[in-house]
């Protein structure tokens, strides 16, 4: 099992949590109708499987490790702490304001399309340090048809259980330092033309290499979908 201060990171709530569950959201015109979760879309399952055998992780420094106190985790793991960052596509303009910071742009965004299948991949959160909860995100927008939106996210709401999401299962997620997480996991929020999508992006430390003689493979980062919102 990974036993350096490197590879503490965050681990999560069961996978099945990752699916959209009920929400609210205000939108102009009025009327909303969340979308249902995405039926065998991707960031709904993991991609590729999580690994649970063969090449075991090292187990580092001794020394070091007795010092860390590594556990097993405490399940399920909760967080007080997250990131965030928003990106828009195929939108005229497009704004996000959370936590007081502001994302966007006023200017036109390409289709996610003109990035290729993985526009989503390595996406981080770049806005660090926020405390459970700060007030909705307002988000403003013109979609590609030039119709003017405006709705209110309320990421706290969506995870009022403070628990993060991933695909690991519990017998594969590596030791903690006295069995805790204290990696933030990042939130993300997706405008793309009448569609708002919410995701969420946790390392989670693994007891296997999740790419095969890969010795830095010792975690997953897989992105999740976790609600979905069409207007």
């Amino acid at each position: 099992m990974p036993k350096m201060p490197l590879q503490v990171a965050a681990v999560a709530s069961l996978a099945l949590a990752a699916c959209a569950t009920p929400g609210a959201a205000t939108s102009q015109p009025t009327e909303i109708q969340e979308s249902k979760p995405m039926q065998g879309a991707r960031y709904t399952y993991p991609d590729p499987p999580v690994v649970t055998s063969g090449e075991l992780v090292s187990e580092g420094d001794p020394a070091i490790s007795a010092k860390m106190n590594y556990k097993p985790v405490e399940w399920p793991l909760r967080f007080e702490k997250h990131s965030f960052s928003a990106r828009c596509y195929d939108t005229r303009e497009c704004e996000v304001v959370y936590d007081n910071l502001r994302h966007g742009d006023a200017r036109p965004s390409p289709p996610a399309s003109t990035y290729g299948t993985d526009y989503l991949e390595g996406w981080m959160g770049g806005h660090g340090g926020i405390r459970n909860f700060p007030p909705a995100a307002k988000v403003s927008w013109v979609s590609k048809d030039g119709t003017s939106l405006e709705a209110e996210i309320d990421i706290g709401d969506i995870f009022k259980d403070e628990l993060i999401r991933h695909f690991v299962p519990k017998e594969e997620v590596a030791d903690l330092p006295d069995g805790r997480n204290q990696s933030p996991p990042s939130i993300l929020l997706e405008v793309n033309d009448r569609v708002i999508r919410v995701y969420m992006r946790a390392s989670v430390p693994t007891k296997h290499l999740q790419k095969p003689g890969n010795q830095h493979s010792i975690s997953r980062r897989d992105l999740v979908l976790v609600k979905t919102y069409s207007y």
